[in-house]
């Protein structure tokens, strides 16, 4: 039988085609082999051997090299994870807070009603007062062996009781030494009855960054020791950007779950330390969280011990950062309240009643542009100057007023509640 010339190159080129397929097969068959040779696992840990395995597969292909980095990431150091060595370093120190305190309010709102009143008399029984008990709960941790628990001031304050609860059963009868509520802090003393307590170990808040690990503990909707894992999402996250200008903070933003009763608990880096104490929950957040810097809380922990309570310095405006641009635009616009003078600075915007600043004359207005001879661009950073100075200082305040320049002298007061 003869084979036309075109029949035998199909059939030559088939055979090619046939052999080239065998190969690459055998080839991919090799390579996989090799990779599951040096894919580390569990119950095989990496070894010396093993790396120099993976360097030499890695340099004939890049791909490798990638996927044998995030192995080795993964691979979990003593059976488990960070998160749970990180859990079981800190976990003993965190206690669940349970607070009562009682309340005296009319039994109906009606009863207040002057309309109401008027008819049946202020002596009418059904407007006498009537206590009602509240019950909370929250989260905290424990910073010193004598009994010392850091919490959120929004979790003990006014609470005519404080019951401790350690992860191991044990509970102790606490009591609120110091609130302040501008941070959102407070400490709570049990008497330990000379019982040994787990501490939590507190790291250093100015350390972290963006994208660090962060784990949130606490006791969630009444879920006991509930572990949250997420991020660092954003540091120095100011109250005003969070929605609650009455607080002095800069928060650190996590994507870490926090639900109500995570308050006052910590939140704690890949090593088990404490970098910030959970607070700031918005009900119309998903997935963000905010936290007080743990360093925060370490300045202002003595002086809830020793006198219950953070002195601070004021002047007594309401203040917004103002550019130059923003001044112009303002300006421009002309259903615009005021003009302001087109500077840098910080703008006065409402000047409160006996204050400081209303007995040294500043007005609604007026832009600061700097204290003591340095320039200031921002609310923020005038606020930290108010602080820093302390109590009973006079501050030399440049003052922009329209088309003046102006010297103001504002003695700081201390803030009451």
């Amino acid at each position: 039988m003869r084979v036309s010339k075109s029949s035998s190159s199909r059939f030559r080129r088939t055979r090619r085609q046939f052999a080239t397929h065998v190969m690459a097969l055998v080839m991919g068959i090799l390579l996989t082999m090799g990779s599951l040779k040096v894919m580390p696992t569990q119950a095989s840990p990496m070894n010396e051997s093993s790396l120099n395995s993976v360097n030499t597969v890695a340099q004939a292909s890049p791909s490798v090299i990638n996927s044998s980095k995030q192995t080795l990431a993964a691979v979990p150091t003593g059976g488990h994870s960070f998160v749970a060595d990180a859990v079981q370093q800190i976990g003993p120190a965190v206690v669940r807070l349970d607070t009562e305190r009682t309340v005296t309010r009319n039994l109906d709102p009606m009863f207040d009603d002057p309309f109401f009143r008027r008819f049946f008399g202020d002596d009418f029984s059904g407007g006498s007062p009537r206590e009602q008990l509240q019950r909370g709960q929250g989260s905290g941790f424990i910073v010193d062996s004598k009994g010392i628990i850091l919490t959120n001031a929004h979790v003990v304050e006014k609470a005519d009781s404080v019951a401790v609860t350690l992860t191991d059963g044990r509970e102790f009868e606490g009591t609120v030494q110091g609130v302040d509520k501008l941070t959102d802090l407070a400490v709570v003393k049990v008497n330990t009855k000379g019982e040994s307590l787990p501490v939590a170990s507190l790291g250093n808040s100015e350390n972290i960054e963006v994208g660090d690990w962060a784990i949130a503990i606490g006791n969630p909707l009444g879920l006991n020791n509930t572990v949250t894992l997420g991020i660092v999402s954003t540091l120095s996250r100011s109250s005003n950007d969070v929605g609650i200008p009455d607080k002095r903070l800069e928060f650190i933003q996590t994507d870490a779950a926090i639900n109500p009763g995570n308050s006052g608990g910590p939140l704690v880096n890949g090593r088990g330390e404490v970098i910030g104490i959970n607070t700031a929950i918005r009900a119309d957040a998903m997935g963000i969280g905010f936290a007080i810097p743990v360093n925060k809380a370490k300045d202002i922990e003595a002086q809830l011990l020793r006198d219950g309570k953070v002195t601070r310095p004021y002047v007594g405006i309401q203040m917004v950062s103002l550019t130059a641009d923003d001044a112009r635009e303002n300006n421009s616009d002309p259903n615009s309240d005021f003009l302001v003078p087109e500077v840098d600075g910080v703008l006065v915007v409402r000047v409160l009643p006996n204050t400081p600043a209303a007995s040294a004359g500043l007005r609604r207005g007026d832009v600061i542009t700097s204290i003591d001879g340095q320039g200031v661009d921002s609310a923020g950073e005038l606020q930290k100057r108010v602080e820093a100075a302390g109590v009973g200082r006079s501050l030399k305040f440049e003052v922009q007023r329209r088309n003046q320049t102006k010297t103001i002298m504002v003695k700081t007061a201390e803030l009451e509640d």
